[in-house]
């Protein structure tokens, strides 16, 4: 039996073809996507691959954060199955860790004797209990406070020290003994981000996809019933050979662990190569870690890019950060073509001064310096079907992925992104299955869906405050951020 915790299982999706009791993802037969206690998914999935998306809408499971019943598939639970699955080895490479139950599974494996070996990155990486907020970015106390509320489980306003032990993810590592290290491990300060998220089991199970293993990505922020979680998504594949590749870059980053001979490698020093293509089941998969330095053609902007260029008939996108000057003008030549594009981009990117949503929409937005982004090309005739998507408060938009003719599905945790092609530790994919693009494709349908296109009000309002400010800016030079 397992045991309490890894007991909330209600949203996992289950191939048909085997018994429910079965683990996630194991079937060799073309399957369709089940979610306990659900009527079945009409949309089969590739042998070897699961997807789960947590803001999906005709699935729903109850959440650990506020009891109660929301739309969505359960990532957390996704994680905390095969972490229980494992009989051997566990390696975990996430920017952020901070879901407690998920930390207690690595410990409780790690005491059962398993190998278990983390990697964070360093702004994550030291238990929040033991950090003093007036040491903290804006950003890293916001967190903190909001760490703090899921860990008070009495809703007291205080915290006991059983709390705290029960609710600091990188404590319960910690005290476990679980070795972790950050990208500080190479004697550096530091990659441009450990930004990569994915999760190893055994040599034959891969997890990744958009998302962090916290709270406020997966389930929603503590306190803030009106959230429901960063919108992502998360891949499962059944594959030694696949895990083999993933393995390398793993090992690449861990060096010697711990306290060692300091001979990890993170960001360009890992010299990651080109892109490797695996076969999962029947499906191509090709995969990309990053950095690469810009005079490499191996380079993820240029994978990208290439990928794009094949779209015929229709583009659909999904993204985060969207600042590639390079993917704006592929897509405007798609455009050209006639190719149905659709991009929606989270809010808060889409009109910043380097986002290329800016550039598609035919406009641009000075900095708070008055300079313009280098190299800022926007479009003569605006892009059609470019936009945001309507969110619950306080969410964000923080997929990665495009899906390309309803048959090649690019993700991973990969913005599209000078950093993440060039600083960052990164994983970018591109999967051909017509099957597993149709998931993809069903969850830009609900995006769509009250989408805001074109120049928004809000935009409008920025884009007049700038030009009083800032007239038509000055033009910056050099390379583009």
């Amino acid at each position: 039996m397992l045991p309490p915790l890894l007991r909330r299982l209600p949203a996992l999706i289950l191939p048909l073809c085997l018994p429910l009791g079965l683990s996630l993802g194991l079937a060799g037969c073309t399957t369709a996507g089940r979610v306990l206690g659900q009527a079945a998914a009409p949309l089969p999935l590739p042998a070897g691959i699961t997807v789960a998306f947590n803001h999906r809408a005709d699935v729903r499971y109850r959440s650990p954060i506020s009891g109660e019943q929301r739309r969505g598939d359960d990532l957390e639970a996704m994680l905390l199955q095969a972490i229980g699955s494992a009989r051997r080895e566990l390696l975990v490479a996430v920017q952020e860790l901070s879901l407690p139950a998920v930390a207690e599974a690595l410990a409780q494996q790690h005491r059962r004797g398993r190998r278990v070996r983390v990697v964070l990155e360093n702004s994550y990486s030291a238990p929040w209990s033991e950090q003093h907020e007036a040491e903290l970015s804006p950003h890293l106390r916001s967190r903190r406070r909001l760490l703090m509320q899921l860990a008070d489980r009495n809703h007291d306003g205080q915290l006991s020290r059983a709390e705290i032990e029960a609710g600091d993810a990188v404590l319960i590592l910690r005290r476990a003994g679980v070795p972790v290290i950050d990208d500080r491990e190479d004697g550096s300060a530091g990659s441009g981000l450990m930004h990569s998220k994915y999760l190893l089991v055994d040599g034959r199970v891969v997890i990744t996809g958009s998302t962090n293993f916290t709270p406020s990505c997966v389930h929603g922020d503590p306190g803030d019933a009106r959230t429901h979680g960063n919108v992502n998504h998360q891949l499962r594949f059944e594959s030694a050979a696949l895990a083999a590749v993933f393995t390398v870059d793993f090992d690449r980053m861990w060096g010697d662990g711990p306290g060692g001979q300091q001979n990890s490698r993170f960001g360009q020093n890992k010299a990651s190569g080109p892109a490797q293509t695996v076969l999962v089941g029947r499906t191509p998969v090709q995969v990309l870690f990053a950095p690469h330095r810009r005079d490499d053609p191996n380079h993820g902007l240029n994978l990208l890019a290439a990928t794009l260029s094949q779209a015929r008939r229709r583009l659909d996108m999904a993204l985060f950060v969207f600042s590639a000057q390079q993917l704006t003008e592929v897509i405007a030549e798609l455009q050209r073509r006639r190719v149905q594009l659709r991009l929606l981009a989270d809010a808060g990117f889409a009109s910043r001064s380097f986002s290329e949503v800016l550039d598609l929409l035919g406009t641009s937005l000075a900095d708070r310096h008055c300079k313009l982004e280098a190299g800022n090309k926007p479009l003569t005739t605006a892009a059609e079907g470019v936009g945001i998507a309507r969110l619950p408060a306080g969410d964000k938009l923080h997929h990665k992925f495009a899906v390309i003719d309803k048959r090649t599905v690019i993700t991973g945790s990969f913005n599209w992104s000078p950093s993440a092609a060039h600083q960052n530790d990164e994983v970018l994919l591109a999967i051909d299955s017509p099957l597993l693009a149709a998931h993809f494709t069903r969850e830009m349908d609900r995006l769509w869906k009250g989408a805001e296109l074109g120049i928004t009000e809000r935009l409008a309002r920025k884009l007049q405050q700038g030009r009083q400010r800032c007239g038509s800016g000055i033009a910056r030079k050099g390379v583009g951020a």
